[in-house]
This record gives C-alpha cells, sequence and structure tokens, in this order.
C-alpha cells in the first residue's frame, strides 16, 4: 500500500528544506541556551570599597548603631520596600529602623553574591543577595533575597541615595 508521502520521500528538494528548517531550529535553540557569564568586578578597587561600605552599614544596622547608618544615607534618600513602599525622608526611616529593626532582625550578606558598577560622575550601583534572620522568630526560615543599592561618591564619603529592597 502506498502512502501519500511515497512520491516525497525521494524529493531532494524536500530533504533540502528539511536540513535547512532543522539548521535554523538548532540556531534558534542554542541562542536560547547560551549562560550568562560569571560577574568579575571591572573595577576591584571601587569594588572592595563598595563591600567596605556595605560591612560598615550592616555591622551598625546589627547593632542598632543608627548614628552610623545616619551618615551613610544621603540627605535625599528614596528607600524602596517592596512590602512597605516608597520612603523618602531620612528621619522616618531611621524611626523606623529603631522601632522595627533594632535588636530584634539581623541581616548577612549571601557570600559571593555582590556585584558593583561604576556610574560615571556619581557613584556606583551595588547588587547582591542577603537574608535577615529575625530574633523574634528564631525558627522562621530565612530565604535569600536581592538587593540594590545606589551609592554617591561625595568629596571621600559615600552615600546611600536609593535603596531597593526585595524579598
Amino acid at each position: 500500500m502506498n502512502s501519500f508521502l511515497t512520491p516525497f520521500r525521494e524529493s531532494i528538494i524536500l530533504k533540502v528544506l528539511f536540513a535547512i528548517a532543522f539548521f535554523f531550529y538548532s540556531l534558534i535553540t542554542a541562542a536560547q541556551v547560551d549562560e550568562i557569564p560569571a560577574y568579575k568586578p571591572l573595577n576591584i578597587d571601587l569594588y572592595n570599597d563598595i563591600l567596605k561600605m556595605d560591612s560598615i552599614y550592616f555591622t551598625a544596622y546589627n547593632t542598632c548603631d543608627l548614628k552610623t547608618q545616619a551618615a551613610i544615607y544621603a540627605d535625599e534618600i528614596e528607600f524602596f520596600h517592596d512590602k512597605g513602599g516608597l520612603l523618602t525622608d531620612k528621619d522616618v526611616l531611621l524611626k523606623s529602623l529603631e522601632e522595627n529593626i533594632c535588636n530584634k532582625v539581623t541581616r548577612t550578606l549571601i557570600k559571593g553574591s555582590v556585584e558593583v558598577y561604576t556610574i560615571n560622575n556619581y557613584g556606583a550601583i551595588q547588587i547582591g543577595y542577603h537574608k535577615f534572620y529575625n530574633k523574634l522568630e528564631p525558627n522562621a526560615a530565612s530565604i535569600p533575597s536581592k538587593f540594590i543599592v545606589v551609592w554617591k561618591k561625595e568629596d571621600e564619603n559615600w552615600k546611600m541615595t536609593k535603596v531597593i529592597s526585595l524579598h
């Protein structure tokens, strides 16, 4: 019994078209599986400066040193929190930290997660992952969350101008 496709099985044109279609399909799927290259700091000094500032800030955060935190926040701070919304008042932010965070919550940085990018004539952007631990809920799971900080260099001092906290 002959099937409908019998004449096409021997057709060279059909075989060429199939080969071309397979070639383009291979190109498309290969393009979709390329991996993002591992991050390598372009400016190691800047990277180290920002990691140092991160350490200074979060040591102050973990020990309720509001004076140091206030010195690191820019006066025009914008703090975006996925659950709490936007805060643009530095004094309100510090009061919120004092009432809700001090002696209750600690933060740890996920080692190797930080990326730092230069912003010409301004400062840097820091992107990374961290975990928070609530002392009032010691058995609660701590899930890594993403953060973004925009740092501005003022004279020789680094200031946080924008913080985006995502949980």
